[in-house]
């Protein structure tokens, strides 16, 4: 008697730790229950994926919804539904709202606001303060919670640690990995004056890659003095990678496409605002030491650092206007393009975004396209071109920085936990995204 499952995702080309090939894969219970021919085996639902490319589900480990707080830049509902339009199955997002996520009670209600709203699974750091950071270690246990997360350069109220005692601290009193935004706060304040009114391509010399490396190499230092693995978010400069390389048993390292893909002062002269972000988008050289990192094994994770605000925000002139874009709906295309361009492989792609966030986070289930895993599938045309447009952007802020940009390969459906959730740049199930389970914290 042939086998039956819940849903068959049939005859794509499958790419997963085993290598790359035509296979079929039978999904029960929303995990992954066989993948091979199952051309004799039946299925309550089955996706056509011939032609398409499968992949282990796409994990955003950096974004910024906004929620609760600042709702007129993102939500949850809206983020979520921007993840996967843009073929994400996972999402981690930042403790930068208002009020900040510090305490029990406020992760308890992202998590309550998240259930029944957010299409995608997620999980939500805690920020790390000098206030709670001697109870950051049981903070860091509580479910759907994905780590602790550190601000050692300019952020919301009292997020910032910028002191070499209170990451100390903070490192001290955990276990997991923390994620840390490296730049010298001490080296910031001092640049300030260097900003140009109304002239954006002071940004880089205000956050100069001084400003990084400084930082960076402190938070490596007192990560090998209390022996505790870090994170450090959004790298930006060539110095780093070299640095960062001698260091990987202590520190994992995130990029974002942003930072792959547009470099100044170009970016600077043609979006002006719409450019800004922090650490800055960097010059060429900087921007070629990031694909060196690449090539090298130095990335481990790309992260979207998807940080929206509104138009109207950006437009404000510079200093005034604020730092941060969309990201997590454009992740996919714009990493893809890089691989159809021969820049990236198809292999290293799912490394930073599936089997990376698996390994640096210890996610429970997820990250691997392999049996007894959550059947999270990111379903790619590596061939369709499109031009991303602000007009298609599903984030409450309504634009993207690569807008106008032609795009080789596509997100054409995501699978969370077995159900079909986007296909075809459609969402077409309701939205049930449930909390991120971690190895470290699952007696939690």
């Amino acid at each position: 008697m042939p086998n039956t499952y819940d849903l068959i995702v049939r005859g794509g080309d499958v790419l997963n730790h085993s290598g790359r090939g035509l296979a079929d894969i039978g999904v029960r219970a929303g995990k992954i229950a066989a993948i091979g021919d199952l051309s004799q085996a039946s299925a309550g639902e089955v996706f056509d994926a011939t032609g398409l490319t499968v992949l282990p589900g796409v994990i955003d480990s950096q974004v910024h919804f906004r929620e609760p707080g600042l709702e007129w830049k993102e939500d949850l509902q809206t983020g979520g539904r921007a993840a996967v339009l843009g073929g994400v199955t996972a999402v981690f997002e930042m403790p930068n709202t208002e009020p900040t996520t510090t305490d029990p009670d406020a992760l308890a209600d992202k998590l309550a606001r998240a259930k029944g709203r957010m299409d995608c699974d997620h999980a939500f750091y805690m920020g790390g303060t000098h206030e709670n950071a001697a109870f950051l270690g049981e903070l860091e246990r509580l479910p759907g919670c994905c780590g602790v997360k550190v601000f050692m350069g300019a952020s919301t109220g009292t997020l910032l640690v910028a002191d070499d005692e209170g990451v100390e601290a903070v490192l001290k009193s955990i276990n997991r990995r923390a994620a840390f935004h490296s730049e010298d706060e001490y080296r910031l304040a001092e640049r300030r004056p260097l900003a140009r009114t109304g002239d954006w391509t002071s940004h880089p010399e205000v956050r100069d890659a001084e400003s990084a490396i400084r930082s960076t190499e402190r938070l490596v230092r007192l990560a090998r003095k209390v022996g505790r693995r870090i994170h450090v978010l959004h790298v930006t400069t060539k110095e780093e990678v070299a640095f960062l390389a001698h260091h990987k048993d202590v520190a994992s390292v995130e990029f974002t496409p942003q930072h792959l893909t547009l470099h100044a002062p170009e970016a600077y002269e043609r979006l002006k605002g719409l450019a800004q972000m922090n650490p800055p988008i960097r010059s060429s050289d900087h921007v070629e030491g990031l694909w060196a990192g690449i090539a090298s094994g130095v990335a481990d994770v790309l992260g979207s650092d998807h940080a929206p605000h509104t138009l109207e925000e950006k437009a404000r002139p510079y200093p005034a206007s604020p730092s941060g874009m969309p990201g997590v709906q454009t992740l996919v295309p714009i990493m893809l393009n890089h691989v159809a361009q021969g820049r990236l492989s198809l292999e290293r792609f799912v490394d930073l975004t599936s089997h990376g966030p698996q390994r640096v986070f210890g996610i429970a289930g997820k990250g691997r396209l392999a049996e007894g895993y959550d059947a999270d599938l990111t379903v790619v045309d590596l061939k369709a071109t499109r031009t991303l447009r602000h007009a298609d952007m599903a984030t409450r802020s309504g634009w993207t920085p690569f807008d106008g940009m032609q795009v080789t390969g596509w997100p054409m459906a995501t699978i969370i936990r077995g159900r079909v959730v986007m296909r075809e740049d459609e969402v077409v199930a309701p939205a049930l995204g449930e909390p991120v389970r971690f190895q470290e914290t699952l007696g939690a």
